[in-house]
């Protein structure tokens, strides 16, 4: 059986993840700091110059807007546009408003402010879960790169603004790391937690549920209590917020699909994403539509190289889940960049291969990384700033 289909692989000897671990993940803190205020420095350059206000920009910019409303005045606002687009509020979790409530009551900070706290002590959080279960697999060199990869995407803006990504990635990156070590409860816990951030929540949910299952099968049912109760932990918080919302619009298993669909989200295997993809080609559109594809391509050839790198099955279901979410449903294509950032395990394969060329050529990693810097930066303050499309 290859490493696909396992829990882990232990590539890196234990005696040499002990050497200096506090130093490791202290220089890759220390490189997305410097990668993400870097991009923000920039944004802050464009928006300036255009007349804008940074912090507006990042705290309150689309669905940021919908998150604090939620924060301050709680669940029930709907807009409606003809014909039958009706937008409402319930198509947005809980977790992350009730963090920004709760940091906004015990703070001075303004609602936008403790969003953007919210969401950068996520992304740290998110870094370090990165950092360790990068280090457990490939090493302290392969998790240092791939920290850094993840502040270096063209869509890590994100990751700096008052959004859901940086807190379902903190909870994906220790959930998963939690079920490579065996901790099954942190592992089911984790995963309901990420379960009530995003809809595609329920990808961490789906990752510990076949991680178990597999150890099931291994052990021929001879496991601990903890797997049980941590795999029927896992999906509990996907489903209550799924729940709530059938009850409270009449429909209890349907209603928070209906939600999505009149927001004009729905999965429908691809076919929505097909028929952009053709417009594309043949007539073109604004720069964010053809990047964003170019992204998604890009992250289904990671996803096969992830494969063939034998990643442990947890990393291959959650990657997965979070792919197929983002080929197979259709609206706001443009969003779907957005949506991958959580899949984190997709770099690791690239991290790999930039590790294995800084120690041959040092010159050319440098210029790889230089370059997905200019990307990200000179992207993500043309996103915010410049762009006028939903993130």
């Amino acid at each position: 059986m290859t490493h696909a289909s396992t829990l882990a692989a232990p590539a890196v000897p234990r005696a040499s993840l002990r050497r200096r671990p506090a130093a490791s993940l202290g220089t890759a803190l220390g490189l997305f700091a410097v990668a993400r205020f870097a991009g923000v420095a920039v944004l802050a350059v464009v928006a300036w110059a255009s007349g804008r206000q940074p912090l507006a920009l990042l705290g309150r910019s689309w669905d940021s807007g919908w998150y604090l409303g939620i924060a301050a005045h709680g669940y029930g606002r709907s807009l409606r546009f003809p014909p039958e687009i009706v937008q409402s509020d319930l198509a947005f979790f809980p977790l992350y408003p009730a963090l920004v409530r709760a940091v906004e009551a015990v703070s001075p900070l303004g609602w936008g402010a403790a969003g953007l706290v919210v969401s950068w002590v996520a992304a740290g959080v998110a870094a370090c879960g990165i950092h360790a279960l990068a280090a457990r697999l490939y090493g302290r060199a392969v998790a240092t790169v791939a920290v850094l990869l993840w502040g270096l995407l063209p869509h890590s803006v994100v990751l700096s603004m008052a959004y859901t990504e940086p807190v379902l990635t903190a909870f994906a990156a220790w959930a998963l790391y939690a079920v490579l070590a065996g901790r099954w409860l942190w592992a089911g816990a984790l995963a309901s937690l990420a379960g009530l951030t995003r809809p595609t929540g329920f990808a961490v949910a789906a990752a510990v549920l076949v991680a178990a299952v597999w150890e099931l099968w291994r052990r021929r049912g001879k496991v601990s209590h903890r797997l049980w109760t941590g795999a029927a932990l896992a999906p509990l918080g996907w489903l209550a917020y799924v729940l709530w919302v059938g009850r409270r619009t009449g429909d209890l298993l349907g209603g928070y699909f209906e939600v999505q669909r009149l927001w004009g989200s729905r999965f429908d295997f691809g076919s929505g994403s097909l028929r952009f993809v053709r417009h594309l080609l043949l007539h073109g559109d604004r720069l964010v539509f053809p990047m964003a594809m170019v992204i998604v391509a890009a992250a289904v050839l990671l996803y096969g190289l992830l494969l063939a790198d034998r990643a442990p099955l947890p990393l291959v279901v959650y990657s997965g889940v979070l792919l197929l979410v983002a080929l197979g449903g259709s609206g706001f294509f443009e969003s779907k960049p957005r949506f991958l950032l959580p899949a984190f395990p997709l770099l690791l394969p690239l991290a790999r291969a930039l590790v294995r060329t800084a120690r041959a050529r040092p010159w050319h990693a440098t210029v790889v990384v230089g370059a997905l810097a200019g990307l990200s930066f000179a992207y993500g303050a043309y996103l915010v700033v410049v762009a006028d499309t939903p993130l």
